[in-house]
Order: structure tokens, then C-alpha cells, then sequence
């Protein structure tokens, strides 16, 4: 291996021990210079010329910091920083070819990539500017508030939804709001329409750098009473649109080579088991699972990836979740929904602290984060009291 490279993938050009040459005199030309210059007073002289720099962050010989001043000199500067060792026009030349190529369209006038944007310092920007965002389930509830919030921060947004006039009035209120949103329909169990959702989006607006698989609903009842379609579909759309999204867009952000990150929303019932939920806790609990799995795998290509596990949120969740408890009288079902809604709602906790914690949490790269009081309580109480737990897992909610 010649840092994370394997030999036989190493193919050298004829021209390698010349220019391996003029690297050995260009090293302590640069650094002796400097050093010099410095001991006599004299000024750094000023290149003003644009220069596109890529930063290995993983490189053991040249560490990152060292061009963390690098603007004094040169004011029209680009910063680039890949997840990549000493030897990355090897281990990443489709990263390198496409940094090359976006610089190259920007001196011939070309109107300049995202990422070029994103890339350039000093320029005034909010704190996810040129960053393009993907929030699933952006119709109503956390996925709309998700929205909003990095759209607030400067991001623009693809949002989709099953609704399509629920994602349009999201995407509504961000254009008034004076962000830019793009909308879609999308059903997120059916994995060929988000493959096919995905190639699209990266054609008509590139890779999104955040994901935020969202989409979900609830199901209330015992796992005995509940029709075999009715749980399968909770799984299909709270686990399976989770994994179908991360497949579709976690393939092309590593592919990309640039970095990225992931959010998939969980649920405390991923760690807070109810008889009553089976079907939703085990989708959430799937998820929990999958993501952190996945965490380690997307590690190595620098995409970051959050568990969101939100607690009791005042949602419109309770209204569509399906609830199933045979021999009740449907007035009796409908009378605990205004209960359990009547409770959501008396939280005061709304949508919109969970999707300030999920920016938050995508800021900071937290890799886990519970959303509420009881979401945190819970999630200690599982890693050291699990029993009492599965003790209140008892508990009925129809």
C-alpha cells in the first residue's frame, strides 16, 4: 500500500523521476524562501491572481492547518478540503479532474458550480449557503420545519412529499420567505422511484451535500390485530423510504469524493418500547440500527451521518396515524386519538425545535441526537436501567 492505495493500482508516467525531481527542489525552495523573508522583515508579496488550493485532511506529511493563513496572501482564493491522504491525485482523480474542471469553466466566464461557490473564502454567504439540502416528508410536521430552517441558514432545498399540495405549499412559503425550493412527489417506499428521484435531482440541481430522509407514519394497535399489509407498510415507508434514500444519495455523495451528510430520523420508540406500537417502534428501532451500521461504512469517504430521535412532538402524526383495535366502537378509537392529540398538543412541543436541533446536530456532526426532555430521559434509562423499559412496554395506548 502506498498510503490508502494498493500498489497494483499504481501506474506512474514517463515522465515520474522529472518530476519527482523538481518536487525536491520545489519543497525547500518554498520554505526556505519564506522563512528568510520572514527573518528580514520583508513582506510576503501579494499573488492576486485566482488559485483554487485542495486540502487533504488526512494527509500525515502536510496537515491542513498549515494553509489556514494562506488568504493574507492570496485574496482571491478557493479552499477545497477532501477527505484524502498525502497521495490523493491517486487515491481521488475523478475529485481532482472535477475541481480542475469547475476552476477551468470559471476562468473561461462560465457561471460558477455550487461547490465553486461554496468553496471560495471571504465570500458573504449564510452558514449553509451554496449547499443544497433534501428533505424528505417536507409537506407538514418536521420535514416542513426542516425545511425552513436550512432554507433560513441558505440553503436551497429539494423537498418532496406523497402530498403533492402540501410540498408545494412548503416550497410556497420558503420562496416568500426569500429561499429558493424545488418540489417533488415522492413515495419513499418504492425504490425505483427514489433511484429515479435521485438521478434527477443530481441532474437538474447536482448532488445534494445534506440529506434528510424524514418520511414517515404511524400505526397504533396490537401486533395480533394488526393486518399483515397495515405493518408492512410502516416498515416499507419509515425503514425501507430510510434506506432507499441512503442507498440512492449515499452512493452518489461517495462517488462524488467531496464529502456530505446524512440525516435519518428515528424516534425514541427506537429505545422505548410500547405493545401498542409495534409496528412504528420496530421501523424506528430498524433505523436506529441501520444508521449507526452505516455511520462507520460512509466514515472512510467523509460523509457524516445523524440519528434524529425525536420524543413527544405536536405533530399532525397522531391524525394520520392508523389505529387498530378490533371489537372497539369506532367513536371509543377516534375518542383516545383526541386524547393522545389533545397531549401532543398540550407538549407545546413543536416540529420546528426538532428541526432546529436536526441543523444543529448537522453543524456539530453529532452522530446521535434525542430532540425533548423525555426523548434524552429515555435513552440514558435504556443504556443502563434496559429492564424498566420493557417493563413499561406494558402499556397500552388504544
Amino acid at each position: 500500500m502506498v498510503g490508502d492505495i494498493p500498489v497494483d493500482q499504481i501506474h506512474h508516467s514517463e515522465t515520474l523521476a522529472r518530476d519527482a525531481a523538481h518536487s525536491v527542489k520545489t519543497y525547500p525552495a518554498n520554505y526556505f524562501r519564506s522563512f528568510s523573508s520572514s527573518r528580514r522583515g520583508r513582506a510576503i508579496p501579494i499573488v492576486d491572481v485566482p488559485v483554487q488550493l485542495i486540502v487533504n485532511s488526512q494527509d500525515p506529511y502536510v496537515r491542513p492547518y498549515g494553509y489556514d493563513q494562506t488568504a493574507r496572501w492570496v485574496p482571491r482564493l478557493w479552499r477545497r478540503d477532501i477527505k484524502a491522504g498525502h497521495f490523493s491525485p491517486m487515491s481521488h482523480p475523478q475529485v481532482m479532474a472535477a475541481a480542475v474542471h469547475d476552476f477551468a469553466d470559471l476562468a473561461d466566464g462560465k457561471q460558477p458550480s455550487r461547490a465553486l461557490l461554496r468553496a471560495q473564502v471571504g465570500r458573504p454567504r449564510g452558514y449553509f449557503g451554496d449547499t443544497l439540502v433534501s428533505v424528505t416528508g417536507a409537506g407538514s410536521g418536521i420535514g416542513r420545519e426542516t425545511a425552513l430552517a436550512f432554507a433560513r441558514e441558505g440553503a436551497e432545498i429539494v423537498i418532496s412529499d406523497i402530498d403533492e399540495a402540501t410540498v408545494k405549499d412548503t416550497a410556497a412559503e420558503i420562496a416568500a420567505r426569500g429561499g429558493i425550493a424545488y418540489p417533488y412527489v415522492l413515495d419513499v417506499s418504492d425504490a425505483e422511484a427514489v433511484e429515479a428521484f435521485a438521478e434527477r435531482v443530481s441532474a437538474e440541481h447536482g448532488v445534494p451535500d445534506i440529506v434528510v430522509n424524514n418520511a414517515g407514519i404511524g400505526q397504533a394497535g396490537r401486533f395480533l390485530d394488526t393486518p399483515a399489509e397495515q405493518f408492512d407498510r410502516v416498515l416499507a415507508v419509515n425503514l425501507g423510504g430510510v434506506v432507499n434514500g441512503c442507498r440512492a444519495f449515499g452512493q452518489r455523495l461517495v462517488e462524488r469524493g467531496t464529502g456530505g451528510h446524512i440525516v435519518n430520523v428515528s424516534s425514541m420508540a427506537a429505545y422505548a418500547p410500547l405493545q401498542s406500537l409495534s409496528a412504528y417502534c420496530t421501523s424506528k428501532a430498524a433505523t436506529y440500527m441501520f444508521s449507526d451500521c452505516l455511520r462507520a461504512e460512509l466514515d472512510a469517504a467523509g460523509v457524516g451521518l445523524t440519528t434524529i430521535c425525536p420524543g413527544v412532538i405536536d405533530t399532525n402524526i397522531v391524525a394520520t396515524t392508523g389505529f387498530h383495535a378490533p371489537g372497539t366502537d369506532e367513536e371509543k378509537i377516534d375518542g383516545r386519538r383526541g386524547q393522545i392529540d389533545k397531549m401532543f398538543a398540550l407538549r407545546s412541543y413543536g416540529p420546528d425545535k426538532v428541526a432546529d436541533a436536526i441543523v444543529s446536530a448537522v453543524k456539530k456532526k453529532k452522530p446521535i441526537r434525542p430532540v425533548a426532555p423525555e426523548a434524552y430521559a429515555l435513552y440514558g434509562i435504556s443504556r443502563v436501567l434496559p429492564q424498566a423499559l420493557r417493563s413499561t412496554a406494558r402499556l397500552r395506548v388504544i
